[in-house]
Formats: C-alpha cells, sequence, structure tokens
C-alpha cells in the first residue's frame, strides 16, 4: 500500500514518476499552491486511471500543455522537491510507462463493478479533455502565460500576508512594541520590491533574459524616478505598480528579441542588453508608469465603488460566476488585478466574495452525499475530497462529483451566490473584508483576512458568508439538485444499476 504523502513525500514522487511517462516523458515541473503542474512530451504515456487511484491524489487538471497533478496545501511542495531530485537522479530507475498508458486499467481492483463514482470519473475526463479542446483560443493561452507569471509569487505573497496580519494583531493589542516594527519591515519589502519580480518572470515566460526583465521593471519602484516628469507631473515610486512592471517586462521582451535578430555576434553581447534597458526604460518612465498609474488606480476606485454602492447584488454575481469562470479558464485574468490591490491597498475584497464559490460546492457535495446515501463508491469519493473543499482545494469535488452530474454544479454556483451576497452586503454596511495575499481559500484564508473593522468583524462577515455558502448550496442541490433516479442517470448509457447498501464497491476511480 502506498504510503501517506504527508509522511513520506519521496515515496508519492516515485510512486508518481512512472504513472506520467517516467522521467523522459517530463518537460518541465513545477508547483502552485496545491498542484504539481508537469510539461509531457506524450500525453498518451500518462496511466490516468492508475494516477487517480493513487493514495494523496485528490485530482487531476489539464489546463492547456500542462498536465496538473492536485495534491494539496504544503504537501505539494514537498512532493515536487523530491519529484525533481528523481529526475535529476535521471528517474530514480522508474521504467517509463508504455505508449497507451492512459487507457490501462489501475493496479487492484479500481474499475470494477461499474458504481456510479466510476461513471462519474469518466464523465468528469472527458469534460476535462473538451474544455482542454476549448481553452486552445489566443485569450485563453494569454491568460494562462499571465497566470504563469503570478503564481511563483503566492508563496511569497502568503508568507508576508500572515507576517503583516500577526504584526497588525500585535500593534493593535499594544504587544510587543519592539518587535512590530521589524514584522512591517518583513511583510513589506517583498512588495515594495514585486515589480522585479514580476519583470523577471515576464521575461521568463515570453522568451527574453529575465534578469533584463527584472532590470527593466526595476526602474518602476526606484526612488529616483520622483525626479523624473511625465505628462507634466513628477513620477512617484511605484507608479503602475505590477501592470507597469508586466508592461515595461514585454516591451523588453521584443526590444531585446529585435535587437539579437538583427545584430551580428560581436555586437549582441554589448548592445542588445544595452539598448533592451534604454529604449524599454526611457518608454517605462515616460509612456508606460503613467499610464499603468491609472488603470490601477481606476482599478482600486472601481472595487470600492462596487461593494461599497452595490455590495450585495456584485457579490451575488462574483460568487455565482466564480466555478464557471474556472471552467472557462477566465478565472486566471483577476492575478494580476488582485495583486494590484494588494499592492494599493493591503488587500484584495475581491477574494473573499470568490471564495464563496467554493463554500457552494462543499454544501452541494454535501447534500450528494446525503440524498445517495446507497451509492458506496461516490459517498467514499465525496468523503476523501471533502476535507480538501472546505481548505478550498474544489477540483475533486467539480470534477469527481458535481460537473459530471450537471444540476449539482449550477446548485452550487447558487451557494457560492448566495455567500457573496452575504459578504457583499456587509462591505455596503461598512465592514469591508480583504485578504492580503492570494492562492488560499476557503478555512485556509482566515489567517489572511483584513479589514477595516477589526479581524474579528473581518473573520466573522467571512465564517458568516462560508455558513452561508454552505447552506443555500446545500438546501439548492438536496432539493433541487437531484432526483430519485439522480444516480441511475449519472451514467448516459443507463447501464449501471446503483450498488446496494449492503454491498461494499471498489475503490473508486474519480479524482480525490
Amino acid at each position: 500500500m502506498h504510503k501517506d504523502p504527508h509522511k513520506d513525500p519521496a515515496a508519492t514522487a516515485a510512486a508518481l514518476l512512472p504513472l506520467v511517462g517516467g522521467a523522459a516523458n517530463v518537460t518541465s515541473v513545477a508547483h502552485c499552491m496545491t498542484r504539481l503542474r508537469l510539461g509531457l512530451a506524450d500525453r498518451t504515456r500518462v496511466a490516468d486511471a492508475a494516477l487517480r487511484a493513487l493514495t494523496g491524489v485528490l485530482g487531476v487538471v489539464e489546463d492547456g500543455d500542462s498536465y496538473q497533478v492536485v495534491l494539496g496545501p504544503g504537501v505539494v511542495g514537498r512532493v515536487t522537491e523530491a519529484f525533481e531530485a528523481l529526475l535529476a537522479a535521471g528517474g530514480g530507475g522508474a521504467a517509463d510507462a508504455p505508449v497507451g498508458a492512459a487507457d490501462a486499467p489501475a493496479a487492484g481492483p479500481v474499475n470494477g463493478g461499474g458504481g456510479t463514482a466510476d461513471a462519474l470519473a469518466l464523465r468528469g475526463a472527458a469534460l476535462r479533455a473538451r474544455q482542454k479542446r476549448r481553452n486552445a483560443t489566443p485569450l485563453k493561452t494569454a491568460l494562462r502565460r499571465v497566470a504563469n507569471i503570478f503564481v511563483p509569487l503566492i508563496p511569497a505573497l502568503i508568507g508576508c500576508g500572515i507576517v503583516a496580519g500577526i504584526a497588525g494583531l500585535l500593534t493593535n493589542l499594544g504587544w510587543l512594541p519592539g518587535i512590530t516594527p521589524a514584522l512591517a519591515a518583513l511583510s513589506s519589502a517583498f512588495m515594495a520590491l514585486i515589480a522585479v519580480f514580476v519583470g523577471h518572470n515576464t521575461a521568463k515566460e515570453f522568451g527574453g533574459t529575465p534578469v533584463l526583465g527584472g532590470a527593466v521593471a526595476a526602474v518602476v519602484v526606484y526612488p529616483g524616478v520622483a525626479k523624473v516628469t511625465a505628462f507634466g507631473a513628477a513620477l512617484a515610486p511605484g507608479q503602475g505598480g505590477v501592470l507597469g512592471a508586466l508592461a515595461a517586462a514585454l516591451l523588453g521582451c521584443q526590444v531585446e528579441k529585435w535587437c539579437r535578430a538583427r545584430l551580428p555576434g560581436t555586437l549582441d553581447v554589448l548592445l542588445t542588453p544595452t539598448l533592451t534597458v534604454l529604449v524599454s526604460g526611457l518608454v517605462t518612465l515616460y509612456v508606460l508608469m503613467y499610464a499603468a498609474g491609472e488603470v490601477a488606480t481606476a482599478i482600486g476606485t472601481a472595487a470600492d465603488w462596487l461593494l461599497t454602492t452595490t455590495g450585495a447584488l456584485a457579490g451575488l454575481i462574483l460568487g455565482g460566476l466564480f466555478l464557471p469562470l474556472v471552467m472557462l479558464g477566465l478565472h486566471q485574468a483577476l492575478i494580476p488585478i488582485h495583486t494590484t490591490l494588494i499592492e494599493q491597498q493591503g488587500h484584495t475584497v475581491l477574494l473573499p466574495i470568490l471564495a464563496m464559490a467554493g463554500a457552494g460546492q462543499v454544501g452541494a457535495a454535501a447534500a450528494v452525499y446525503v440524498r445517495l446515501r446507497h451509492d458506496t463508491t461516490l459517498r467514499t469519493t465525496i468523503r476523501s475530497a471533502l476535507p480538501a473543499g472546505l481548505l478550498g482545494v474544489g477540483e475533486p469535488l467539480i470534477y469527481g462529483v458535481s460537473l459530471p452530474l450537471g444540476r449539482p454544479f449550477l446548485t452550487a454556483c447558487v451557494g457560492g451566490a448566495a455567500g457573496g451576497a452575504f459578504v457583499g452586503l456587509f462591505s455596503m454596511l461598512g465592514t469591508g473584508v480583504g485578504a492580503t495575499a492570494i492562492g488560499p481559500s476557503g478555512w485556509a484564508l482566515f489567517p489572511l483576512l483584513a479589514g477595516g473593522g477589526g479581524w474579528a468583524a473581518t473573520a466573522g462577515v467571512y465564517g458568516g458568508g462560508l455558513l452561508t455558502g454552505y447552506v443555500v448550496g446545500f438546501a439548492a442541490t438536496y432539493f433541487f439538485g437531484l432526483n430519485d433516479g439522480a444516480d441511475r442517470a449519472v451514467c448516459d448509457s443507463g447501464e449501471h444499476e446503483p450498488r446496494p447498501a449492503d454491498r461494499p464497491g471498489p475503490r473508486p476511480a474519480s479524482p480525490r
């Protein structure tokens, strides 16, 4: 039996490697808050069923060219480190999976019995495949590339956000006055220089030299820009923020590529970096910083106006639409907006509202669990995925339960809308809720909450929103998301009969 990934990440990595086709099939490795993100040379070499059935794997998501294994917060970093060590060692002796392994059955009694959970897993896989084809558009490709720039920054945003929260709590309580300035410095330093990291990642993503991207973007936060006048006014250090840094590095990539394509090798070494910094830097100072600053200011003003004026309605719409946005891949466009708000105001007011979508999903899954009491395999899938869902990792429930069932996905959106409306209503009443970092949601977001009413009031509003999402998602799904024959209707062919409660089912093949 495979070991617990929390206790033995090396064993998990060793088990994963052959299932994704071996070391020779892996072209890139990265991770975010919850997912191991792999680039694969040949997708058909992946043993999907066996991989999903692996202990510790919460689900699998395909997004463009990225094959993402959901492992959950905390454990994903340790498994990724062990996975990279195996690749560096030449695969750790793991043999490549044979071509066509994607269709091979999992080892052990994974797919036997043809239960409802098995059918849901198959439908979830088909939905992911269709979604991958739909995602191959220029807009969605651009959004994924923007996400690739900001996702690596999330761990630092989380760490600095929690330190900022601790510093704020100590200041409010009047405790440890000697250490709070140090904590404030630690939490603020990264945000003061985030433009440099954005520039570095932008150049890396778009084929430029990363250090040149960072150098061009660094001018955005350099204190000396206060002596530069653009459009009749002196610039302010940090004006334009991450949007200005993103634009500056993109321009730097274009200038660098233009120079390298035209300059001979003897001049390329000297002139290309010089012209990249000079041309891109001047355009950034005299055009991009001002323009990006106006856009960033408009984003902050619009977000504040939206929640203080139409908070309940805005929360209803944002909370209700976020799950479909995730399915379409359009939620990635919100990452730079969140980062801009954190940079401007110290927190993003949008994330706590969007997190309500996960609450609706948890409530919907709980209702399916209660209604389909006879389906052992599906209930096992839900029972395994619910803890991750409570911490904001919703993919196992989405792809393994609600989306294949159909109507529970819609009723989950209803729960998210109700939770969002609850949080938005309190924003109208003066108790706004924000998050000092992006990435976590659900219960994991509590340490990162911030707001004008103090942490206790902010946490109370956020917790009330989660509870509302759970209750409404559960009720909507229980009464309207299923019918008496829902378990039979899961399978399009109608061939699979529900398994009696006294007959234990096989281990579920759906994402956990």
